[in-house]
């Protein structure tokens, strides 16, 4: 387990509170809304527009392509439906980050 320089802070634990940021933004129908479009394991009322959203790490080897993906898709397609959320400030950079970390375990 390492730390994050000079904060003391474990890096397991700050990635552990990442993850679960991340998944309640995933599932929230207000913020991310991921499930509207996607099957994700565990949730509910699930769409099937989009792929569903497992092996993510398979997938995406490289973090930040994902990070880019959910931060505006457009620039990788720019006939996606996806929308940008980073890029039209529905979530945060930090809430992409924390959205990237929690689909990194499915």
């Amino acid at each position: 387990m390492g730390l994050f320089i000079g904060t003391g802070i474990p890096v397991l634990w700050a990635e552990s509170r990442a993850v679960e940021a991340g998944k309640v933004l995933t599932f929230d129908r207000k913020k991310g809304n991921c499930l509207s479009c996607h099957v994700i394991a565990g949730g509910t009322l699930m769409g099937t527009t989009g792929p569903p959203l497992m092996m993510m790490k398979l997938r995406f080897p490289d973090k930040e392509k994902l990070y880019k993906q959910v931060f505006d898709a457009r620039k990788r397609n720019q006939k996606t439906i996806m929308p940008p959320f980073g890029s039209h400030a529905i979530l945060s950079k930090e809430e992409v980050g924390a959205v990237v970390e929690y689909l990194y375990t499915l």
